[in-house]
């Protein structure tokens, strides 16, 4: 239960980022002024037959976000159920999701750059979190495998932080017009992911392989609409498309980032897991309750 939950989280949570980018890039972040209510409704009364315009996006990306809050809360009951060190990862989803949802809603009332890029920093940290948490809950965490090289686990956290770091970067381009550091970013992503990608490919993990492999193809698929993004902001050609794709491309672009640091996110909890113990200890997973049969099989306890 808890991995279908924590699965339905993160792909709530990367559907409230997409929406997050079409607030930001049709300038309708400021279309509802005022927070909690909404035009003086209920947020969940407000009329349907109103949701016109900017007012559309920002008022669903605020219901996303309550959707995504209900999910984090029965998700991090399931994990406190299901007892393990997972319940505290739980616990963090929750108090993310509760500053992210007061972040937002700062950012209405005070209406600052600052609080914007803290507030789409916040969210990819959190979808990561839930990434993580629904690797951990998944029965490919249980498989076993010849192991990978101890000496990449700093590698495979460095990959993920400098994902990370890119995005946050990115939020600068947005709200502060830093290209100069995202650029940056950039060339340390593309030249050390696909050298930890290398490696982990040549593991023979049955879990780190195809997950690479599809790391390196969101990276190129990155690379394109990063081009693609710069295009249509800062030259001076008229892509086919006009506005329409002027705001798709950098949304496409974002929603890719999260994407790509979900896989390093993966890579990372998989390589520190150090699955060859998973085979000695029967399967079990130290971090979720559980308990091995006499025929050393796992089972979760109560998740």
């Amino acid at each position: 239960m808890a991995y279908r939950l924590a699965l339905v989280t993160a792909s709530a949570t990367l559907v409230l980022i997409l929406f997050g980018g079409l607030v930001t890039n049709t300038g309708a972040a400021l279309a509802v002024p005022d927070w909690p209510t909404t035009f003086g409704y209920n947020m969940f009364l407000y009329p349907w037959s109103q949701m016109v315009g900017g007012v559309f996006y920002e008022h669903s990306h605020r219901l996303i976000g309550a959707a995504v809050g209900f999910l984090t809360l029965g998700l991090a009951a399931a994990l406190w159920r299901a007892g393990g060190r997972l319940r505290w990862l739980g616990a963090a989803a929750v108090v993310a999701v509760l500053a992210q949802g007061v972040l937002g809603g700062l950012r209405v009332i005070l209406v600052t750059d600052t609080l914007a890029i803290v507030h789409g920093a916040l969210a990819q940290a959190f979808f990561a979190l839930l990434v993580g948490i629904a690797w951990l809950t998944s029965a490919g965490a249980r498989r076993s495998g010849p192991g990978v090289d101890p000496s990449l686990r700093a590698a495979t956290v460095l990959a993920a932080l400098l994902v990370y770091l890119q995005i946050v970067f990115g939020a600068l381009v947005t709200h502060a017009g830093r290209l100069d550091l995202h650029l940056a970013g950039a060339l340390a992503v593309y030249v050390v992911v696909p050298l930890v990608t290398a490696r982990l490919g040549r593991s023979g993990d049955p879990v780190v392989g195809p997950v690479s492999r599809a790391l390196l193809v969101l990276l190129v698929l990155q690379l394109l609409l990063g081009a693609g993004s710069f295009l249509a902001r800062f030259s001076w050609l008229v892509l086919p498309g006009g506005q329409v794709v002027m705001v798709l491309l950098p949304v496409a672009h974002r929603v890719a980032g999260s994407l790509v640091l979900g896989a390093a996110v993966v890579l990372a909890a998989r390589v520190a897991a150090r699955p060859g113990s998973l085979a000695r200890s029967g399967g079990a997973m130290p971090w979720v309750g559980s308990r091995v049969s006499p025929s050393g099989s796992a089972r979760e306890a109560r998740g």
